[in-house]
């Protein structure tokens, strides 16, 4: 699908250990402000243990995964939006990505830089936000100018334009962010066209310590609290663990290291799968003995479109498609028995793909 997740976050808060991490690239960044700046991208599976119980039933000569875009932005800093801290380049990186996820620091450790005085991650976040809100209003403020001259003259579209555009500005001169607004479809679509940062969906990472790897500390509690009027999800890694376990490549060793720690599975792991559904991803899958494939569409998606995913030709030549539930496959393991069954479905265009459907398309090419 070619989205990306850009992972912000002021100076020294560990979003560089944390993309390390998550992409096994090591020394990303150093101890020190600035350390990155020119964005590190790095492509990474999706977890999907689906995936894995197909290719049980299958044997597939393959396995390909969806996957994850992350970009990895230079460390924020008060006055970004007027260029402070080589601010305009790290805004124009924020600017290229489709969703942001929010790394803030929340434990102690005297031993990392950190030159704005005590932890405070409601404040960090608000640095963060309020750098982001002042080059929105930047953007509307340039092309309200342009459109009030055509607004006068009678032009409909530069009016209709003008009146979603100043309606943003007041809720963002307020301090709010563009995506709280409850607005139109017909109006989002306007405020589209500018890429407002605010506008972009966000989650937010807490970098804990080993100590708070299973209960919120006051620093967390303190985020959730400061977020929850917007519904922003908040997830809780501890980046410094998450680096230790990403350098296991033994899947035994690896539940072994996690269970001594009480966990199920790596913060990385949950990151990874709440980014593809914070971008508007889900999976359909295909299903053969050469290869046993997660394809990315976005939520929403019909059929001819999924199909497109393929090949382009799908989409135009569509005819129809077949349909499996995933946990029918998986109970009657033979496209045969599924069948026989009835649990396959024959679907037209205006079929809505669900999360992990097994699909088969036919068409005319």
């Amino acid at each position: 699908m070619g989205l990306k997740c850009g992972i912000v976050g002021l100076p020294n808060v560990g979003k560089s250990t944390l993309f390390s991490a998550l992409t096994n690239i090591q020394n990303v960044a150093a101890n020190y402000e600035f350390a990155t700046i020119d964005p590190n991208i790095g492509i990474v599976d999706v977890p999907d243990n689906r995936l894995e119980e197909l290719a049980k039933i299958v044997n597939p000569q393959r396995v390909v995964y969806a996957t994850v875009e992350f970009v990895d932005i230079a460390g924020l800093v008060k006055g970004a939006s007027k260029g402070g801290g080589r601010g305009n380049a790290f805004l124009t990186h924020i600017r290229e990505v489709d969703a942001i996820i929010h790394v803030v620091r929340c434990f102690d450790d005297p031993n990392i830089v950190r030159s704005s005085g005590p932890i405070d991650p409601v404040l960090d976040k608000e640095i963060i936000e309020l750098e982001l809100q002042i080059k929105d209003l930047d953007t509307l403020n340039s092309k309200i100018g342009k459109l009030e001259r055509s607004a006068k003259a009678g032009d409909n579209k530069a009016k209709q334009e003008l009146a979603v555009y100043q309606k943003y500005k007041e809720h963002i001169e307020k301090g709010n962010n563009a995506r709280t607004l409850e607005t139109s479809d017909e109006e989002k679509e306007i405020i589209r066209q500018l890429f407002l940062l605010t506008m972009k969906p966000m989650m937010y990472v807490a970098n804990v310590d080993e100590a708070s790897l299973h209960e919120d500390n006051a620093y967390v509690k303190a985020l959730r609290e400061s977020v929850k009027h917007e519904g922003a999800n908040v997830l809780r890694i501890c980046a410094a663990l998450e680096a230790q376990i990403a350098e296991i490549t033994d899947k035994t060793e690896k539940k072994m290291f996690l269970k001594e720690y009480g966990l199920e599975e790596s913060g990385l792991d949950r990151l990874i799968r709440s980014a593809f559904d914070l971008l508007g991803l889900q999976t359909y899958f295909t299903v053969g003995v050469k290869e046993v494939r997660a394809w990315t569409i976005k939520k929403g998606s019909k059929a001819p479109q999924a199909a497109a995913e393929i090949h382009s030709d799908f989409e135009k030549h569509f005819i129809r498609a077949e349909v499996i539930k995933y946990e029918d496959y998986v109970q009657y393991r033979s496209e045969a028995s599924i069948k026989e069954a009835g649990k396959m479905t024959v679907q037209g265009k205006d079929y809505i793909v669900q999360d992990g459907d097994i699909m088969h398309f036919l068409t005319s090419v």
